[in-house]
């Protein structure tokens, strides 16, 4: 099976998260910006189950592409999610949770990457 790249595995998490309905669902562009990861792919749900389910099937469709995750962290009841892929960082946040954090303004300077027209802020 061939080694997916950073930007294909954003983009499987982002279509595996976007059929469990995450919500504003962006992915940014960390590369050049950040040594943590080339992409953060960051989406919402609107109650823990359905968080769990978002990170169960993200998780789900990158095994099946052959990519394990090197770590997890935190747990829907938190109100954050992180599966960390090395070169890609999935936060899959409860709403109130990811306003607090607002990662999105924290890498303000990073470009959004489109997925099939779903990756822009309004």
């Amino acid at each position: 099976m061939a080694i997916l790249s950073a930007e294909a595995v954003v983009r499987v998490a982002a279509h595996a998260a976007l059929e469990k309905k995450a919500i504003d669902l962006a992915v940014l562009d960390l590369q050049g910006l950040s040594s943590i990861a080339d992409f953060f792919l960051v989406c919402s749900a609107r109650s823990a189950p359905q968080a769990d389910t978002i990170a169960e099937a993200v998780r789900g469709a990158l095994r099946a592409e052959g990519v394990r995750p090197r770590h997890n962290e935190g747990s829907a009841q938190s109100g954050w999610l992180l599966l960390d892929y090395g070169d890609v960082v999935v936060h899959v946040f409860l709403e109130e949770t990811r306003g607090f954090y607002a990662l999105e303004r924290l890498w303000g300077d990073a470009p959004l990457v489109s997925v099939e027209g779903r990756g822009a802020r309004d």
